[in-house]
């Protein structure tokens, strides 16, 4: 899908349906995804404490349209091994989603943050492993140098935007989980590339919050 105007426009079309940095919402009544919005039956009953983090949605402005920066986590980690990942991680006390998302990028993928033009906040994701997400939508000149740390990245690569943002491929796959519960979660298969879980659901919130769909 296409967002309508020149690239100047379409980067304010797209800032313009996200939060701004500087009015971050509170947790209290603001708008959260997560993993339970496909398994109500297995959300938790009580409220759990949750680890702060932010993730970076790396826009890459290529002549031909934008791209998203995606990593495939390295298979020496301990969590998530090789799965589909923005860069991002655990917020430190005292800092913002977004020196989050920046620090984080540069760590994993070595992109500078001077390169990343910020356009906003998409809409918070809460994960099963007890991750409050915040994505941090920016804009990427191309041609950025990217290297991959790794000890926490085994590839980065780019999908096309116009791709992302197709609901056509917005998949809903089931997988039974430890325990035998059957859980239904978003995917989205761009070439040999699998990208499911909290990154497919953060890439569908940001679908639902551009133009406007319901939730599934």
């Amino acid at each position: 899908m296409n967002a309508p105007g020149v690239p100047a426009q379409l980067r304010a079309w797209i800032a313009g349906h996200l939060d701004p940095l500087d009015a971050t919402p509170s947790d209290d009544g603001a708008p959260v995804r997560s993993d339970f919005d496909l398994n109500p039956a297995h959300a938790p009953s009580q409220s759990v404490e949750l680890t702060p983090a932010a993730v970076l949605v790396g826009l890459v402005e290529h002549a031909d349209g934008l791209s998203v920066i995606l990593t495939r986590r390295a298979d020496t980690l301990r969590r998530h091994t090789g799965q589909i990942a923005f860069p991002g991680g655990r917020t430190d006390p005292g800092e913002t989603p977004w020196a989050t998302a920046l620090r984080e990028a540069n760590e994993e993928i070595g992109l500078d943050p001077a390169l990343v033009s910020l356009a906003g906040l998409s809409t918070p994701y809460r994960t099963g492993t007890g991750f409050h997400i915040t994505p941090v939508v920016g804009f990427i000149a191309p041609g950025a140098a990217l290297t991959a740390n790794p000890d926490e990245v085994a590839d980065i690569f780019e999908t096309p935007f116009g791709f992302l943002m197709d609901p056509a491929n917005h998949e809903q796959h089931r997988r039974t989980v430890p325990g035998g519960e059957e859980r239904r979660f978003y995917a989205m298969t761009w070439e040999d590339r699998f990208i499911w879980g909290a990154t497919a659901g953060m890439l569908r919130a940001l679908y639902d919050r551009l133009y406007g769909a319901a939730v599934a």
